[in-house]
């Protein structure tokens, strides 16, 4: 007869749950023999799933405060691992989402359009082959290191009020943002080229307007020194492969450009840019429409190549890339210079001192984020042809310029 003292009948409650045991088989050991033990584990217990999912959600959140937002982590498991991994992580966020308020509007943006991607069901797996996945998300979520927080830009509070009737307010910058996307949509659509030069042209026409009436009302119509009563920020833009680095100048080019600051981390595949809200939307909007209308024009002048008995090769498309970046951050420099230069000579002089305060403002903020940064050497651009011809698309792409700023 046993004793009770010194063998008590044990207590359920104490026992590790399903989900416990299978983390402990299987996130802190790399061995696919870890991940089948811990998938085995969740596969014969579906009364797991919740706390399953119920942790998948607090990894997420510790996540957020590392500094990641949603699109960062759905792109980071895209280049990591498989689209299988990404409906479940985009599930996942989208469920820890709930219904409580984004931190801002960025992150709101993401998510709605996590929602509008996450439409088309997933297809139907076996339980083991589900934990399998489960399990390999959740190691690369417990793996995630820290990044530089972004502060969000923050607009002036008396921008609406300072326009008056003009196009300051958040619903007219909204319809402004709206009409250059669907300008730039039309442009990289239509197959005629002078279509296409008009609607690129008053595109950019609009995005300059955007930037600069920004300016001057954010400082209320003055040369503050603080550069107005907004303040920049940052935000994360994708740079997906092939041919990242290339892309990387292009999107540095572009963000130049715009009084931006572009740091590339090419382990995660984005660029942090940092400026002013109006800026950054002009940005994201340009180098969207540049990389389209490069990756035709590669497309097209490797078809010339074939016509031509040539094969495509990587040298060439990379070659071509570069030349792109290279070339068109050229020309976006000596742009924005004759705009500026017009528009202070149409009786805007105080415009300049704005624009020069926001420039260091920028620069400033960026030292605060990444005091150390280093510079990239371009490799692989060794392709006369794929040069040559990325210089010539550069040079025939969409960015006219425009009448004086008034």
């Amino acid at each position: 007869m046993s004793d009770p003292t010194t063998d008590p009948t044990p207590d359920p409650s104490t026992d590790p749950s399903t989900v416990e045991r299978a983390f402990a088989a299987a996130l802190y050991a790399g061995t696919d023999t870890a991940l089948d033990t811990g998938a085995s584990l969740l596969a014969a217990d579906p009364g797991a799933d919740a706390e399953l999912t119920r942790r998948g959600e607090e990894f997420l959140a510790a996540a957020w405060r590392r500094g990641w937002q949603p699109a960062d982590v759905v792109r980071y498991v895209r280049r990591e691992l498989d689209e299988t991994h990404v409906r479940l992580v985009s599930a996942l966020v989208l469920g820890e989402a709930g219904g409580r308020p984004a931190p801002h509007p960025r992150w709101a943006a993401q998510l709605a359009e996590l929602a509008e991607q996450a439409g088309a069901p997933a297809p139907r797996t076996d339980r083991f082959s589900r934990a399998t996945a489960v399990l390999e998300l959740y190691r690369l979520l417990l793996a995630l290191p820290a990044l530089e927080p972004l502060d969000p830009p923050r607009r002036a509070a008396s921008s609406a009020s300072a326009a008056g009737s003009s196009s300051s307010g958040s619903g007219s910058n909204s319809r402004m943002l709206a009409r250059i996307r669907a300008l730039l949509a039309k442009a990289e659509a239509t197959g005629y080229p002078q279509e296409a030069e008009a609607l690129s042209a008053k595109a950019q026409e609009l995005m300059a307007r955007h930037s600069i009436d920004e300016a001057v009302l954010a400082s209320g119509g003055t040369a503050a020194r603080d550069g107005g009563g907004d303040a920049p920020g940052a935000c994360r833009i994708g740079v997906d492969p092939p041919y990242e680095t290339a892309k990387a100048v292009l999107l540095d080019a572009v963000a130049s450009a715009n009084r931006c600051r572009a740091v590339w981390h090419e382990e995660f595949g984005f660029s942090t840019v940092v400026g002013f809200e109006a800026d950054l939307e002009v940005v994201e909007l340009l180098h969207t429409s540049l990389l389209v209308q490069a990756t035709a024009a590669m497309t097209a002048a490797e078809a010339a190549q074939r016509a031509g008995g040539r094969r495509r090769t990587k040298t060439f498309r990379q070659s071509f890339l570069a030349a792109y970046a290279h070339r068109m951050g050229d020309r976006l420099a000596a742009a924005v210079r004759e705009q500026t230069a017009e528009a202070a000579g149409e009786g805007g002089r105080d415009l300049l001192p704005v624009l020069a305060a926001r420039d260091v403002a920028v620069t400033e903020h960026l030292e605060r984020m990444f005091p150390k940064t280093v510079t990239t050497r371009l490799r692989g651009v060794s392709d006369e042809a794929g040069w040559h011809q990325g210089t010539a698309a550069a040079d025939r792409a969409r960015v006219e310029r425009h009448r004086p700023l008034r």
